[in-house]
């Protein structure tokens, strides 16, 4: 069976109502045009029960279906229904969903998060590590033709990183479409808009490209040419932003801290005041923090910063609690206090008050100390988008100068290369 056209189906009341805007028919259709199939219909339906008409008209005519939405606890998510009518199956409970979501939920799972484990019978599931819904991908018989059918729920949050992971791949190798050429990458503080101009501007070879956009960084995907062209691209991309800024695969920057501090053996603490813990938060995202994770100290008023911290009055009075002479004071008093090996400290300005023409809004001082080395200290200006996003911004600044600093890399060099932040 070759797999070449495609239908999308988007199922919401809540969108067909304009009460949220869609997101998924953009990304999927990027997606799957850039694998090589030809998306024929793009259809944003309510949680009526209408899917199932348009459904079967569609059938007739793509050879692959995805349907996002409709597979939530309640008695208008029909997804799983409908599928398995058209396949002429029952719904069968999915004993690994039923095992997964009994360990997260216990006994609440009786009721009407039970549904939710259920599939289509001979389908197969597909995990939901950020929700209650699994899944589920099949193949229905239809005169003759194969029809793959892939069910995903709704929110983003929970449909995207089940797609790149799970889906994409099973979709490359379906045959009768473009073979599947793509390198990943993960990218830090480039904007969006600004990345889509430098891949335009380093590809070449008829190279193209994809973005993901994710709370702390954007996954970057070449397509096509072969695999020295696709790497070829991504050096340019980081002659022009930095090295620092693009990464091999799909990881954070708190992961390339992590796995650097674990390949060491060595702990790392947090002193910060503008981003309120984020960057302590990050770096406890995974079980096993401990291990290379010490603790952290929010002191976000100067009395926190002198009295926790040790940092001077006098060095407040006469620099700010925005300067580099009281970052490199926090992540002193932090290193003295804690038993890590290295501590970063974090002091800015995230608005949308508090900004001055010397320290505009988005002003961030990092100050970083390591035992037996000197301690340094780096002013970044981040663009102001907004409060959480200058502090999303800073937290992902500190992480990634801290993997610098423990390098033993120049910082100011490093930032200096950091134009479009």
């Amino acid at each position: 069976m070759n797999y070449q056209s495609a239908g999308l189906f988007i199922i919401g009341t809540e969108l067909t109502r304009g009460v949220i805007a869609d997101k998924h028919c953009q990304l999927l259709a990027n997606q799957l045009t850039r694998l090589g199939y030809h998306v024929e219909r793009m259809v944003v339906v309510p949680d009526d029960g209408s899917i199932d008409t348009v459904l079967r008209q569609a059938i007739g005519r793509c050879d692959l279906i995805i349907l996002t939405g409709g597979l939530g606890p309640t008695s208008d998510d029909l997804t799983r229904s409908v599928v398995a009518r058209l396949a002429s199956v029952p719904l069968v409970r999915d004993r690994e969903s039923f095992e997964a979501l009994h360990r997260r939920i216990g006994e609440r799972i009786w009721g009407a998060n039970e549904q939710q484990t259920m599939i289509p019978e001979g389908f197969i599931a597909i995990p939901n590590p950020n929700g209650t819904a699994s899944g589920f991908r099949g193949v229905i018989e239809i005169e003759g033709r194969e029809v793959a059918i892939i069910a995903l729920p709704g929110p983003p949050r929970e449909m995207d990183p089940m797609f790149f992971d799970e889906v994409l791949p099973y979709l490359a190798r379906l045959a009768g479409h473009d073979e599947f050429n793509r390198s990943e990458y993960s990218t830090f503080l480039i904007p969006e808009a600004k990345l889509e101009e430098l891949c335009r501007e380093a590809s070449c070879n008829g190279l193209q490209w994809g973005t993901r956009f994710q709370d702390m960084t954007i996954s970057l995907y070449l397509v096509g040419g072969s695999e020295a062209e696709r790497t070829e691209m991504a050096d340019r991309l980081r002659s022009m932003v930095g090295p620092a800024l693009i990464a091999d695969g799909e990881v954070t920057a708190a992961t390339l801290l992590t796995e650097h501090l674990l390949e060491r053996k060595e702990t790392i603490s947090t002193a910060e005041s503008c981003t309120g813990g984020m960057a302590a938060v990050q770096l406890t995202e995974l079980s096993g923090s401990s291990q290379w994770f010490w603790g952290s100290v929010v002191s976000y008023a100067n009395e926190a910063k002198t009295s926790l911290l040790g940092v001077k009055e006098e060095t407040i009075a006469a620099k700010g609690a925005v300067s580099e002479a009281c970052a490199i004071e926090m992540a002193e008093g932090m290193l003295l206090h804690s038993g890590s090996t290295w501590a970063v400290s974090i002091t800015g300005i995230a608005g949308p008050e508090g900004g001055s023409r010397e320290k505009p809004v988005g002003t961030v001082c990092f100050g970083f100390a390591g035992r037996g080395r000197t301690s340094e200290a780096v002013t970044v200006h981040l663009s102001n988008y907004g409060r959480s996003s200058v502090r999303r911004k800073a937290t992902t600044v500190a992480l990634l100068l801290a993997r610098q600093f423990i390098d033993g890399c120049c910082l100011l060099d490093t930032v200096s290369k950091w134009q479009y932040i």
